[in-house]
């Protein structure tokens, strides 16, 4: 019998916290791509938050940091941050195109339609909306074999998907994974 209680799980996550050299930058692509703000600024740190959070983000320019290996480690490979619907995910896209930030990787996961977007420091930040209308259905196609297959994904065009969705066709089948048929 143990004497340890059981674990809580946390019930939510709070922020990313990310170091920079580039604090001015940073800010400034945080605050443009996710529609944020500063809630707090300093010349060394700022705080960012798009929704009720007092902050999702913290960028922190305490030191002069060593720039990063080029070549692929282990450790951090991205944040995601989800929309409510494909609508808003692909006027995001088209929002950001405007202003020459382009996604470097557009992947249809199956459970997730995902654009992935390098920050100035190059960290890799997926903005993605959920393809399914709960974790459960997500859970169940998540065990099916178009996903154990191929769990990455397929990539697709994502003007092609827009001009798709502006043409009437819904969401849901524009989300749909083409190898899930």
């Amino acid at each position: 019998m143990s004497l340890l209680p059981p674990p809580a799980s946390p019930r939510r996550m709070a922020h990313i916290a990310l170091r920079t050299n580039r604090l001015q930058a940073m800010t400034q692509w945080y605050c443009t791509v996710l529609g944020a703000h500063v809630a707090y600024g300093s010349s060394k740190v700022a705080f960012l938050t798009y929704d009720d959070e007092h902050h999702r983000i913290a960028l922190l320019a305490l030191d002069d940091y060593p720039q990063r290996p080029q070549q692929v480690t282990e450790g951090y490979f991205h944040t995601a941050f989800a929309y409510d619907s494909l609508g808003d995910l692909l006027g995001t896209y088209k929002r950001l195109q405007g202003l020459g930030i382009e996604p470097h990787r557009t992947i249809n996961h199956g459970p997730t339609v995902s654009l992935y977007y390098l920050d100035p420091d190059g960290n890799q930040i997926e903005l993605q909306v959920d393809s399914f209308p709960d974790a459960e259905a997500t859970n169940a196609w998540m065990r099916s074999e178009a996903f154990s297959r191929n769990p990455i994904g397929i990539e697709f065009d994502a003007e092609d998907m827009l001009a798709e969705l502006r043409a009437g066709v819904p969401e849901v089948e524009l989300m749909r994974r083409p190898d899930s048929v």
